[in-house]
């Protein structure tokens, strides 16, 4: 992991600009990109008009004519955090999610790769403590840090088929839940009922990166039940306020 001394600005086109902080996924990294973001926010400089986090950077959307590249790039030199090697997120979601085989694709499969038990895989996945690094690839894709290390494995070396609606995967040593079907190099290990994307909501995220986020083990009965629900626009996942 390398932590970038000072962030590396770089431009995304001509009304939005990427602020680096180092070059790997990594907690202390991710932990200065969300704070930045907070920052800015609070800073309210005219002409920022919108911020994608990332891994490791900071995307900012911003209107040229109401504020300069070289306005921005020394207002967020000023808001760079020195010292935000860790963060505290302010909410944690729990989230329902079946970890039986008809449900979790590939668990058979990702069990034998890692000489664990489907039961194992499965605990070990629950007990995790996950972070929301961003969003991604596709709109509601919600990528997750703090997978288990003995639940590491590489990812495919050629994509498997679209994945169902609300999979929960797991590649790379990072854990994500996808909201439509895609084709993905990562392995299907359990399914969420609760939909984390959904355009008549406002926003339609419901889970923001910095959050929390734990997962509840139901079987398939429940499964199909509270899928019923959150077709019907129930939110399933249980909201706690941290701070």
């Amino acid at each position: 992991m390398t932590l970038y001394e000072r962030p590396a600005f770089l431009d995304a086109g001509e009304a939005a600009l990427v602020v680096e902080f180092g070059d790997s996924v990594d907690p202390v990294i991710n932990a200065r990109v969300l704070t930045m973001e907070a920052a800015l926010h609070e800073a309210a400089l005219t002409g920022v008009e919108e911020t994608v986090p990332t891994y490791r950077s900071l995307m900012i959307r911003y209107e040229p004519l109401a504020i300069s590249r070289a306005e921005l790039v020394a207002a967020l030199e000023r808001l760079a955090p020195q010292d935000a090697d860790a963060f505290t997120p302010k909410t944690r979601w729990r989230l329902p999610c079946c970890y039986d085989a008809e449900l979790a694709e590939d668990i058979v499969l990702a069990s034998q790769m890692l000489a664990l038990a489907p039961e194992r895989l499965a605990a070990l996945h629950a007990g995790g403590d996950y972070r929301v690094y961003m969003y991604g690839f596709a709109p509601g894709w919600c990528y997750l840090g703090g997978l288990p290390d003995q639940l590491a494995l590489p990812r495919r070396a050629s994509p498997r088929g679209p994945t169902p609606q609300g999979a929960v995967l797991i590649g790379g040593g990072l854990s994500l839940v996808a909201t439509n079907p895609m084709p993905t190099g990562w392995y299907v290990i359990g399914r969420t009922p609760e939909r984390l994307f959904a355009l008549e909501r406002n926003p339609p995220t419901l889970i923001e990166p910095g959050d929390a986020l734990s997962f509840e083990p139901i079987d398939a009965e429940a499964f199909r039940a509270m899928d019923a629900r959150a077709a019907r626009g129930e939110v399933l996942a249980r909201r706690e306020h941290l701070s």
